[in-house]
């Protein structure tokens, strides 16, 4: 869910950034009060990409907190079966290097 709901504001970002990008592009075209709307507008919608951005960045760091802590948590509870997870994909690791 969390990846479905990061894809989906990564799409509304580049959305926003890219009708910015052409609001800049017909200001440039304009001049007086008409090309300062049309960019303050694109500046507003600029603004609020990167405010998506920052809220989706802080979305993806608190799960990979999270994430984190359960890894910790279950290393603590079970440390014989992480002991034993880590040797084998270190196992699995080192066969695969040696048939390159």
């Amino acid at each position: 869910m969390l990846e479905k709901n990061l894809r989906a504001v990564n799409r509304d970002v580049k959305v926003l950034v890219q009708d910015s990008q052409a609001l800049f592009q017909a200001a440039a075209a304009l001049t007086g009060d008409k090309a300062d709307e049309l960019r303050a507008r694109a500046m507003r919608m600029l603004d609020s990409a990167l405010v998506a951005a920052q809220e989706a960045q802080a979305v993806a760091v608190d799960a990979g907190k999270e994430a984190a802590d359960s890894a910790e948590q279950y290393v603590k509870e079970n440390p014989w079966q992480a002991l034993a997870a880590a040797a084998g994909v270190g196992f699995l690791i080192g066969v695969i290097m040696t048939k390159r």
